[in-house]
């Protein structure tokens, strides 16, 4: 466990578990992320309610309307920082209310300083989810008269019409994917000049889509003299060297890196190929979930998976890029309202939903990378819920989930199979070797797994 990670989670494990103890720590021992989460500590003491944050009375209007009262602890952290003007990077694990973070100190900023002209720009890697933060700035900014539009490429010619018409009426907040905001630039009709806010959400994501280029291009429109944003999952060294060109002197946050939340119950089955679909069958039959996502490693194993669920009777849509943009939007909007109980999708689709209430995360292939298995699951027990996330894991998956393991410095729990589905024998458990010295010995367990 690396040096920050490992401070990290001393800061914040001994203050939420011990707010006085928190003193204790040596402020010159800490490194900056502590240093900055030791001065928050004012606004940490005392149970903190959205009006502590003087927002104008309008933003509060919607906040409170929307049932919010008590910010998340990257909300407590970001905020504050943001309405003082300063940059920031922001990284924290998904489902921690990221968005508002961002959301709530820019609408009170525009709103107070009575903004007519395009002054703030968003950048989000996919459709999906510029979609969900236009529909959370309506919300949020419903009393104050802030406009805002999504601006997405896949659509068709109407569309493209409806944004440009959206973006010549000098709507206050653009929230938009990198490509095809470049085409907008490019055609003449979208003007940058006098942006004084630049977001960049879930940059992780969109340095893995391939458009860190196209990012640097768009900031290349912008006024020098702005105020810069990037929040991450992750803070990888390229993050940090874009952050380097493109923010000025910034604040850094770090919540809980690469962490699940404490409220999702890790599960494990190991199993062979031929048992995976009889096996959702059983958890979905037996297991009283309302609402679930399945994640898939590839597109074509989306329409597989969905196939075989189909033919078994599960009610099932499968959510890929091959699909109309009207079709995914239909998918996401029956998933959202509980019509349709199960979706199945990649990766791409644990970036690009925001939907309260899912209970189970079901990974029919383990991931290959880490962070994606942290993406996935946190679809599930998201703002202080609880969840389950389960993953099924054969032969080929063993060194995949080893690696997960690591990284969240815990053994996952195993399951036993159903005895109707036999016994995966051909399947050897890795073993778990826990990082920094032993840190996650006490999640550890001699002998076999637990048995239910």
């Amino acid at each position: 466990m690396s040096d920050t990670l490992r401070l990290n989670k001393q800061a914040q494990q001994t203050y939420h578990s011990n707010p006085s103890s928190f003193q204790q720590l040596n402020y010159h021992t800490l490194l900056p992320t502590q240093q900055f989460f030791l001065s928050c500590l004012p606004h940490l003491k005392k149970t903190v309610t959205f009006q502590d944050f003087n927002f104008n009375e309008h933003l509060l209007e919607g906040v409170l309307s929307m049932g919010y009262t008590t910010p998340t602890p990257i909300q407590e952290m970001a905020i504050p920082a943001i309405l003082k003007g300063d940059d920031l990077i922001a990284c924290a694990q998904t489902g921690t209310g990221k968005t508002g973070a961002f959301l709530l100190p820019v609408l009170n900023m525009i709103s107070n300083n009575h903004e007519e002209k395009t002054s703030t720009l968003i950048l989000t890697p996919t459709r999906e989810l510029a979609q969900q933060i236009d529909q959370q700035v309506e919300g949020l900014a419903y009393f104050t008269g802030i406009s805002s539009i999504a601006v997405f490429g896949g659509g068709d010619g109407i569309v493209y019409e409806q944004q440009r018409r959206g973006i010549q009426n000098n709507v206050n907040i653009i929230i938009a994917t990198p490509g095809r905001l470049i085409a907008h630039l490019t055609s003449g009709v979208l003007k940058l000049n006098h942006i004084k806010y630049l977001i960049l959400d879930e940059a992780d994501r969109m340095l893995d889509m391939g458009f860190s280029d196209d990012i640097m291009r768009i900031v290349s429109y912008l006024p020098k003299h702005r105020q810069t944003l990037l929040f991450s999952a992750t803070m990888p060294g390229r993050i940090r060297n874009m952050a380097k060109a493109v923010l000025h002197n910034p604040q850094q946050i770090n919540i809980a890196i690469s962490q699940p939340a404490v409220g999702i119950d890790q599960q494990v089955y190991l199993v062979n190929d031929h048992q995976k679909t009889p096996l959702i069958q059983l958890l979905l039959k037996e297991g009283g979930y309302v609402s679930a996502i399945i994640f898939a490693s590839t597109k074509d194993k989306v329409k597989e998976v969905y196939k075989q669920l189909k033919a078994v009777h599960i009610k099932v849509n499968a959510f890929h890029s091959d699909l109309e943009q009207n079709e995914r939007e239909e998918i996401l909007l029956k998933f959202k309202n509980k019509l349709l109980p199960v979706i199945i999708g990649t990766d791409a689709l644990s970036r690009g939903i925001d939907v309260e209430g899912i209970d189970l995360v079901i990974n029919y292939d383990a991931p290959s990378d880490p962070e994606d298995y942290i993406h996935r699951i946190g679809r599930t027990a998201r703002a202080e819920t609880t969840g389950t996330a389960i993953t099924f894991v054969n032969d080929r998956d063993q060194r995949k989930l080893k690696n997960i393991e690591d990284m969240i410095d815990k053994q996952i729990r195993r399951i036993p199979l159903p005895e109707v589905l036999g016994d995966p024998t051909l399947i050897k458990q890795a073993p778990h070797k826990p990082r920094g010295g032993g840190g996650g010995g006490k999640n550890r367990r001699k002998g076999g797994p637990r048995k239910q």
